[in-house]
């Protein structure tokens, strides 16, 4: 994301933005059905080593990514916060969970309260920064004296969903990302932060 600004501004651009994360999800079905072998790949983005789980959160990470890059681009800040929610606020919590996490939420044994303090922070912080790089870049207005109560209520929202113990029906590779995306066009709309 933070290389969107390097395509240049003919309407194609987001097209050829869109390769990197559509090759991504030709590699990761590749390996994940098993048509070809690649441990080192198994091993650094999946959980048990299986190349099935290439096709769950990893898969939808970048699927997630791909729709991000084709239908918000770089003049929305609703793909914008939703990635960096994804990246940053699911990815440290994740991290930060597992390596601090042994006081779990009362709902969700697979979740702790530092892992979700960390997914709204973490998340917060990338998404103002990320808005504050693509508004300086004048992609879109940010409306600073409201973005950021605006921005907290999402990262809320976003964290309040990944809590959520729904994880064998849904992946939060997917429902964090949606739940952004609707929290974030209701208080954001399309084209701006204001």
């Amino acid at each position: 994301m933070s290389s969107w600004p390097l395509f240049s501004n003919s309407t194609e651009a987001r097209f050829f933005a869109a390769i990197v994360p559509l090759l991504n999800c030709i590699r990761l079905l590749t390996y994940g059905l098993r048509l070809s072998t690649d441990e080192a790949l198994v091993k650094s983005v999946t959980r048990e080593g299986k190349p099935e789980e290439l096709l769950r959160g990893p898969l939808y990470y970048v699927i997630v990514l791909l729709v991000s890059v084709l239908v918000f681009w770089r003049q929305s800040p609703i793909g914008i916060v939703s990635l960096s929610m994804m990246s940053g606020g699911d990815g440290f919590a994740d991290i930060v969970g597992r390596r601090y996490g042994s006081a779990k939420l009362p709902f969700n044994e697979n979740k702790s309260w530092i892992g979700s303090i960390s997914m709204f922070i973490s998340g917060f912080l990338l998404s103002a920064l990320m808005l504050f790089y693509f508004s300086c870049l004048g992609y879109f207005t940010v409306c600073w004296d409201l973005a950021l109560g605006k921005l907290a209520l999402v990262a809320l929202a976003a964290t309040v969903v990944e809590c959520i113990p729904v994880n064998d029906v849904v992946d939060d590779n997917i429902s964090v990302p949606l739940a952004t995306m609707l929290a974030a066009y209701l208080l954001f709309g399309y084209s701006s932060c204001c």
